[in-house]
C-alpha cells in the first residue's frame, strides 16, 4: 500500500487530533441478541446464510451497516467477517459502511495478520470520506511492524501523523522504532522517534515517547558502538517522560563492555549502586562478560560471589562467558574447576559449554580429549551441532588423519546436522594436504549437490593442491568451473595460479596473469609478488625480480624473508655472492629478519667459493640467532669440506647434526660417502680421531681392512644407531646391504637397545654370523661402549655375548635363536 493511496484516504471533517464520530446505534439488549444471531449464522455451515440474514434484519427493521462495527467487534472470525463485509457491499440498494465499521474490521484482519486482506480493505474504502479510526491504525502499525513490513507500517505511521496532526499511540510507535531497529535503519528510526518527542498522541497528553522508546534508540546505539550518544540521549530524557530505571544501566553497561570499554562500564556499575539501585543478574552477566574479554578474574569472582550472597541464580550463559575467557586466556584448569562448580550447584552445561571445551581441546591438538567431550554431551542428551563437528573435524584433518575425518562428517550428517562451508572446507583442506586432491575433488561436487556453493578460498584450496601436483590443467578447469558459478577470482586464486604457471617453468604465463590481476585492480598481497619472483629469479632473470621488488614496495606490501631468501638464493645460483650479499644487507637494513633458507643459501655460496671460513662463520651467526640449521644447511657444509679434503671438520660438522637430531638424507650420505672414499689416505691427526666417534670406528675398520666406500657406509650406519636414529639406519643398512656385517650388525643392536627393544630384536633384524663374525661383533661393541656409558648398550652386550656362547653350542640352529635380556 503506497503513500499516495493512502493520502486519498481522507476524513469527512476537517483534521482534528480527535478520532471521527459516526452515528452508532444506542447498545441494547435487543440489538446485543440480533449481533450473536448474525455472528451465529455466518459462523455456522448455513448454505441459504444469505436470505436468514436478510430475513432477520427485515423481521428487526435494522439496516446492516447500523450494527456491522458491532458484529466486527464480536465475531473472531475473518473469513465470516469478510464474508459479513462483502454480502454488505453487494446488496443491491447500497450500504455503505462508516469509519467505525471498517476501524472495527481493520482490527479484526490486524489481529489476525491478514495483510493482503487489509490492503484491499484499504483500496475498497479509499475514496469513502468516513477514514478509519487512530486505534485501528494503531493496531494495523502494530501488525505491520511486528511481521517485519516497515515499509507499509512506515506508510500508516506517515498517514496518521499527517491526517490527525498526531502521533500513532506508545505501542504502534515503538513497535515500529523496534521494526526500524531491526532493519538497520537507525536514521529514520531516529526521525520517527523525535517526532514522538515533539508531537502529543491522539488522547493529546504530549510526549508519546516512554522509557522503552528511549530504550529501543539507545540499545541501537550500543550496538553500533556509540555508547556515548546513548549515554547523552538518556541523561537528555531525565525528567521529561523519563524515569531512570536498571534497564538503561544495563543497556549502557553492556554497550560500553562489547566496545572494550570495560573501565567506563565498572564506574557506571558503581553509579548505579550509589543511585540505590539493585543490579540485576543482566547486569551482572553483562559486567562479568565484559571484564572476562579484558582477563580480570579476580573482580568476576567477586562479582561472582555478590550474586550468590543476593541470592541472585548465575545462569548458563554467564558461566560460558567465564569458561570461554579462561579457555582464550589458556587457563584451561580453571575453566575445567568452573565446569564441575556450575555442575554441582545445578546449572546444568549447556552445547554451548562443551562446544568452547572441545574448541580449546581442538586448537591444542587434542582431538582424542574433544571427541570424549562430544560423546559426554551426547550422554547428558544435549544434541551435537556443527559448532560442535567441525573444530574436531578440523583437528583431525591437521593429524592427517583423514579417515577419522571423514568418518565424523558422516556422523554429523546422520545426526541431522547439515554441514556447510566451514565444515566441507576444512575436509576438502585436509584431503589436499595429503595430497589426495581427486578426493577432494568428489568432496566438491557432492558439497555442491548438496546446495552448498564454494567461495573462492575453497577453489584456491584445490588449485593450489593441483598445482603442487604438477596438473596445471586439472587447475585451469577448476578456474574456469568457478568462474562459470560467478564466484570472482581473488588474490589468493592469482597468486595460487601465478605459482602454478612458475612451477610449470611457463614464465610468461605467469606474468601475464600477474599483469591481468594488476588490471583487474586486486591489490596482490606478498604471496602474489613472492610467486612472480621466484620465476624471475628461476630463469635467472634477477633484474626483473628485483624491479618486482620495487614494485611491489611501491604498492606499499613489505618484501619479507622468503622475498629476500628467494633473490639470494637466485644470485648464489649464478654464482653471484657479491650479489646475494648485497640483498642480504638491504634485508637486513629493511629490519626483516632472515630465516634458515637465507643463511642455507649464503652458506652455499660461500661454498661454491671454497671460502669455508666464511661459510662456517655464516653458519655460527644463524645458530646465534635462535635459527637451527636443516638437513640443507648440513648438507651443503658437509659436503664443501669433503670437497676441499678436510675429512675431520665434515665428520664434525655430520656428528653435530646427528647431536641436533637433524635426521640426514640421501645426498649427506652420498658426499660423505664420496668424500671419505676418495680422500681415504689423507692423513687425519690422533687428536680428530680420538674427539670424533665417525673419525674412530671408521679408521678401525680402515686398518681392520675394509675397503675405503664400504667402511664409509658402515660407520653412518653405526652413528646412526648410537645417536638414536633406528629407523634410518635400517633403511640404509636394507638399501646397502650391509646388514650382515658384523660392525652393522653389533650397531643395530645397539640402537635397538638404546630404543628399549632388547625383547623385540630378532624381529628387527635377523642374525646370520658365524662365530668368529659375531667376535668382530662383540670387539666393536667394546668401542661402542666408549662413547655411551648406560644401560641400553649393556644390554646390547649382554645379547652379543649371548649369541656367541650359543654358536659354540651343538644344540645350535639357524633361524631359531631365541636371547632373553634380564
Amino acid at each position: 500500500m503506497s503513500k499516495s493511496l493512502l493520502s486519498r484516504i481522507t476524513p469527512r471533517h476537517s483534521r482534528s487530533s480527535k478520532s471521527p464520530t459516526t452515528n452508532t446505534i444506542t447498545i441494547t439488549y435487543r440489538i446485543k441478541k440480533i449481533v450473536n444471531e448474525l455472528c451465529h449464522i455466518l459462523t455456522t455451515r448455513n448454505t441459504h446464510w444469505e436470505q436468514t440474514l436478510e430475513t432477520r434484519l427485515s423481521e428487526e427493521d435494522i439496516v446492516p451497516s447500523d450494527v456491522a462495527h458491532q458484529v466486527f467487534d464480536k465475531i473472531r472470525d475473518v473469513e465470516s467477517a469478510l464474508k459479513f463485509f462483502n454480502w454488505i457491499s453487494q446488496r443491491p440498494y447500497g450500504c455503505p459502511l462508516d469509519g467505525v465499521a471498517y476501524s472495527s474490521l481493520l482490527k479484526l484482519l490486524a489481529k489476525a495478520k491478514a495483510f493482503r486482506e487489509i490492503d484491499s480493505l484499504f483500496i475498497r474504502i479509499k475514496n469513502e470520506e468516513e477514514p478509519p479510526t487512530h486505534e485501528a491504525l494503531n493496531d494495523v502499525i502494530r501488525a505491520y511492524s511486528e511481521c517485519g513490513l516497515i515499509d507499509k507500517a512506515l506508510d500508516i505511521y506517515s498517514f496518521v501523523v499527517e491526517t490527525y496532526n498526531c502521533v500513532p499511540n506508545v505501542f504502534a510507535c515503538n513497535s515500529l522504532l523496534t521494526g526500524l531497529v531491526k532493519t538497520n535503519r537507525l536514521e529514520t528510526a531516529f526521525q520517527v522517534y523525535n517526532e514522538m518527542l515533539h508531537r502529543s498522541d491522539a488522547s493529546g497528553t504530549g510526549c508519546c515517547a516512554d522509557n522503552y522508546s528511549t530504550s529501543i534508540m539507545a540499545n541501537a546505539l550500543c550496538k553500533k558502538g556509540k555508547v556515548e550518544e546513548a549515554k547523552k540521549l538518556i541523561s537528555n530524557r531525565w525528567g521529561q517522560g523519563c524515569i531512570p530505571n536498571v534497564v538503561f544501566y544495563n543497556t549502557l553497561i553492556d554497550g560500553y563492555c562489547k566496545k572494550g570499554e570495560v573501565k567506563r562500564a565498572f564506574m557506571l556499575f558503581k553509579d548505579l549502586k550509589l543511585k540505590g539501585f539493585l543490579p540485576a543478574a543482566k547486569t551482572y552477566g553483562a559486567m562479568i562478560n565484559g571484564l572476562c574479554k579484558e582477563g580480570d578474574f579476580g573482580i568476576v569472582e567477586r562479582l561472582m560471589n555478590e550474586m550468590k550472597s543476593r541470592g541472585l541464580a548465575i545462569n548458563v550463559n554467564v558461566y560460558n562467558s567465564i569458561i570461554d575467557a579462561q579457555c582464550r586466556h589458556g587457563c584451561r584448569l580453571k575453566a575445567e574447576e568452573m565446569f564441575k562448580e556450575m555442575i554441582k550447584i545445578g546449572c546444568p552445561p549447556d552445547i554451548i559449554t562443551y562446544n568452547i571445551l572441545i574448541y580449546d581441546s581442538c586448537s591444542h591438538g587434542k582431538a582424542k580429549e574433544a571427541e570424549e567431550l562430544m560423546e559426554q554431551a551426547a550422554r547428558r542428551g544435549l544434541r551435537p551441532n556443527k559448532l560442535t563437528f567441525t573444530p574436531l573435524l578440523n583437528a583431525y584433518c591437521r593429524q592427517n588423519d583423514t579417515e577419522k575425518a571423514f568418518n565424523l562428517f558422516i556422523k554429523m550428517i546422520d545426526s541431522g546436522e547439515k554441514p556447510d562451508l566451514l565444515t566441507y572446507g576444512s575436509l576438502i583442506h585436509g584431503f589436499v594436504v595429503l595430497g589426495e586432491v581427486d578426493t577432494a575433488m568428489v568432496i566438491l561436487n557432492k558439497m555442491i549437490e548438496k546446495g552448498v556453493f564454494p567461495d573462492a578460498g575453497i577453489y584456491n584450496v584445490l588449485m593450489n593442491g593441483f598445482c603442487k601436483k604438477g596438473k596445471l590443467s586439472a587447475a585451469k578447469n577448476l578456474l574456469s568451473n568457478m568462474l562459470d558459478q560467478n564466484v570472482a577470482a581473488d588474490k589468493f586464486v592469482y597468486a595460487t595460479l601465478i605459482d602454478g604457471f612458475v612451477r610449470d617453468g611457463d614464465l610468461d604465463e605467469a606474468k601475464n596473469l600477474f599483469e591481468l590481476a594488476m588490471e583487474k585492480g586486486l591489490k596482490l598481497d606478498v604471496v602474489g609478488y613472492n610467486a612472480m619472483i621466484k620465476g624471475y629469479c628461476k630463469v635467472g632473470k634477477l633484474k626483473d625480480a628485483v624491479s618486482c621488488v620495487k614494485r611491489m614496495t611501491k604498492a606499499r606490501v613489505s618484501p619479507d624473508e622468503f622475498t629476500y631468501s628467494t633473490i639470494i638464493d637466485g644470485y648464489v645460483k649464478q654464482h653471484d655472492l657479491d650479489g646475494a650479499l648485497g640483498i642480504f644487507s638491504r634485508m637486513l637494513k629493511q629490519n626483516c629478519k632472515p630465516n634458515v633458507v637465507t643463511y642455507t643459501s649464503l652458506i652455499s655460496g660461500f661454498c661454491q667459493k671454497g671460502d669455508h671460513i666464511g661459510g662456517e662463520k655464516l653458519f655460527n651467526e644463524m645458530k646465534l640467532r635462535g635459527l637451527i640449521p636443516n638437513v640443507v644447511t648440513y648438507s651443503i657444509v658437509i659436503g664443501s669440506y669433503c670437497k676441499m679434503r678436510k675429512l675431520a671438520k665434515a665428520a664434525s660438522f655430520f656428528e653435530q647434526m646427528l647431536a641436533s637430531k637433524c635426521k640426514p638424507n640421501d645426498v649427506t650420505f652420498r658426499y660423505l660417502v664420496d668424500g671419505f672414499a676418495k680422500y681415504a689416505g689423507d692423513a687425519v691427526s690422533e687428536k680428530d680421531i680420538k674427539n670424533s666417534m665417525f673419525l674412530d670406528i671408521n679408521s678401525k675398520m680402515i686398518s681392520d681392512g675394509w675397503s675405503p666406500r664400504p667402511a664409509a657406509y658402515r660407520t653412518i650406519v653405526v652413528c646412526l644407531c648410537l645417536h638414536g636414529m633406528l629407523d634410518i639406519s635400517l633403511q640404509l643398512s636394507k638399501k646397502t646391504a650391509i646388514r650382515n656385517c658384523p660392525v652393522v650388525f653389533g650397531a643395530l643392536l645397539y640402537g635397538i637397545c638404546l630404543e628399549r627393544k632388547a625383547e623385540e630384536w630378532n624381529r628387527l633384524i635377523s642374525c646370520n654370523l658365524n662365530e668368529s663374525e659375531l667376535l668382530v661383533a662383540v670387539k666393536y661393541s667394546s668401542i661402542f661402549d666408549q662413547f655411551f656409558r648406560q644401560r641400553a648398550p649393556s644390554e646390547a652386550s649382554v645379547i652379543l655375548q649371548k649369541l656367541v656362547d650359543d654358536r659354540k653350542s651343538k644344540h645350535y640352529k639357524p633361524g631359531c635363536l631365541e636371547v632373553s635380556v634380564s
